[in-house]
C-alpha cells in the first residue's frame, strides 16, 4: 500500500471543514444552539484542521509528519472524550441529568479557566438532550466517530513509512 501523507493531511483537513461546516448549517440554518460541551468538540475539530492545514502546507520529513500526526492524534483524542462525555449525559435516566447551567460565553468571561473548565465538563441538562440525530445517531455520536476517523490518521502518520512510488 502506497501511502501519501501530504494526501491525508489534505483529505483530513477537507473532512474537519466539512464537520465544521455542517456543524454551522445545523447552529445557523436549523438554529440549533451548541451546548458547552459541543463548543468544546468543535475547538477539538478545529486543532485537527489547523495542524491538518499546517502539515500539508509544510510537506514535513520523517519526523516532522510524526509530529503533525502526534498533535491530531492528542486533538483527537480530547474530542473523542468529550464526545464521549457528551454521549454519556445523553444516555443517563431523565431523573439523573443534571440540571441546565449557564452557557459557555458566560462561564468562560465570568470564572477564570481554571473554574470554568470542570464546570463545563460537567456537562448540564442541555447537554443531555438529543436534538437531532440522523440514522439514529446524534451530534456527539457522529462527532465521536469522526475524531475516531482522525485518530487512526494521526496514528498512520505517527507510525507508518510512507512507500516510495515503484
Amino acid at each position: 500500500m502506497i501511502i501519501r501523507f501530504r494526501v491525508m493531511f489534505l483529505a483530513v483537513l477537507a473532512c474537519t471543514l466539512g464537520v465544521l461546516g455542517f456543524g454551522l448549517y445545523l447552529q445557523h440554518g436549523l438554529h440549533l444552539e451548541p451546548c458547552p460541551l459541543c463548543i468544546l468538540q468543535r475547538m477539538a475539530f478545529v486543532g485537527v484542521g489547523l495542524t491538518a492545514l499546517v502539515a500539508f502546507l509544510h510537506n514535513p520529513g520523517i519526523v516532522g509528519r510524526m509530529f503533525y500526526g502526534l498533535i491530531i492524534l492528542l486533538f483527537s483524542l480530547a474530542g473523542a472524550a468529550v464526545a464521549g462525555r457528551n454521549l454519556w449525559l445523553q444516555h443517563l435516566p431523565p431523573e439523573k441529568v443534571p440540571a441546565c447551567g449557564p452557557g459557555f460565553d458566560y462561564m468562560m468571561e465570568a470564572f477564570p479557566l481554571a473554574k470554568a473548565l470542570p464546570l463545563i465538563f460537567e456537562g448540564s441538562g442541555e447537554c443531555a438532550e438529543v436534538v437531532w440525530t440522523m440514522f439514529g445517531l446524534s451530534i456527539p455520536a457522529w462527532a465521536l466517530g469522526w475524531f475516531l476517523v482522525f485518530m487512526m490518521a494521526g496514528l498512520a502518520a505517527l507510525v507508518m513509512r510512507e512507500k516510495p512510488l515503484p
